[in-house]
């Protein structure tokens, strides 16, 4: 086997792990030049694009919190197929509808303000279903096992107002000045920009997600006010082996848009930094019954 042709299959292989497709459509990306050994899952080529994906991990990260994951899908999704003009996620079948109340947006007068993504709005598409950015281009389209899946929308009450459902067609005043104001935050030392590409790679490398996940469903990920990414758990895969796989799939490959900072040194065990923007792996302790012999990772 040539240098070349082992260099695709290497790539071929991570991108299986890090998404979940079968090894040969990997294989095939690999063989057009589509992925390689650095980067071997397919980058969005559209800003808005990457930055929707990046709002809808920050809004499953804290919005899922408190609710148990299964199977290891952290952020509601089992696999993705990720292309350089959008993406497709399978939804876990039993976190799906929680998945759609928690990125659709609307005002919550219990937490105050908006929740949810801004400008997010879910379509019918082929008998399937797509969550679109009004503004741009920008779609996540979403598959379920059952093919005859329809879901449970969230409905006006209870102090909240669902945005999607009343201002279908054009964003509301409170979505349009979030959007304005996230895009006027993206020079600071926790660089907007570098945030989406790493909450993006993350949303489309569910498939390595799932080792934290996949023993207990105590796993969970959350943010510090959407500025960065925390994964815990507690049983399964070892924290230095997931930062490896992470790393080994491009996570924290630099590209040319994203300027080098001081802070992208990490500072502690477990920290993937880039461009100013954070991934943090923590395996603590497990608090279910049989835990007495376990330690941290």
């Amino acid at each position: 086997m040539s240098r070349r042709t082992d260099n695709r299959h290497r790539a071929a292989t991570i991108c299986r792990e890090a998404t979940g497709l079968p090894h040969h459509t990997c294989l095939g990306w690999a063989e057009a030049g589509l992925i390689n050994r650095c980067q071997p899952v397919p980058e969005p080529e559209d800003e808005a694009q990457r930055a929707l994906e990046s709002l809808l991990v920050a809004e499953l990260a804290d919005g899922l919190r408190e609710h148990e994951r299964r199977d290891g899908a952290l952020l509601g999704f089992t696999s993705a197929r990720p292309t350089r003009a959008g993406l497709a996620l399978v939804l876990h079948p039993v976190m799906a509808d929680r998945v759609l109340s928690t990125v659709l947006p609307r005002i919550d007068e219990h937490h105050g303000g908006l929740r949810g993504v801004p400008g997010l709005r879910i379509v019918p598409m082929g008998g399937s279903w797509a969550l679109n950015q009004l503004q741009g281009r920008a779609a996540v389209a979403l598959v379920h096992p059952d093919p005859d899946w329809r879901p449970l929308l969230p409905e006006h009450g209870d102090g909240r107002t669902q945005l999607w459902r009343r201002n279908r067609h054009r964003l509301h005043p409170v979505e349009a000045a979030e959007l304005k104001g996230r895009v006027g935050a993206g020079g600071g030392p926790g660089s907007v920009l570098a945030q989406d590409w790493l909450n993006s790679r993350l949303l489309r490398r569910p498939g390595l997600l799932v080792a934290a996940g996949a023993v207990h469903g105590s796993a969970n990920v959350y943010t510090h006010g959407g500025g960065d990414v925390v994964v815990e758990w507690c049983c399964g895969v070892e924290r230095a082996e997931l930062e490896r796989r992470l790393r080994r799939s491009g996570l924290a490959q630099r590209p040319g848009q994203v300027p080098e900072r001081l802070r992208d040194q990490p500072w502690f065990p477990g920290e993937i930094a880039m461009g100013g923007a954070f991934v943090t792996l923590r395996r603590g302790p497990c608090s279910a019954p049989d835990a007495s012999a376990r330690r941290y990772g």
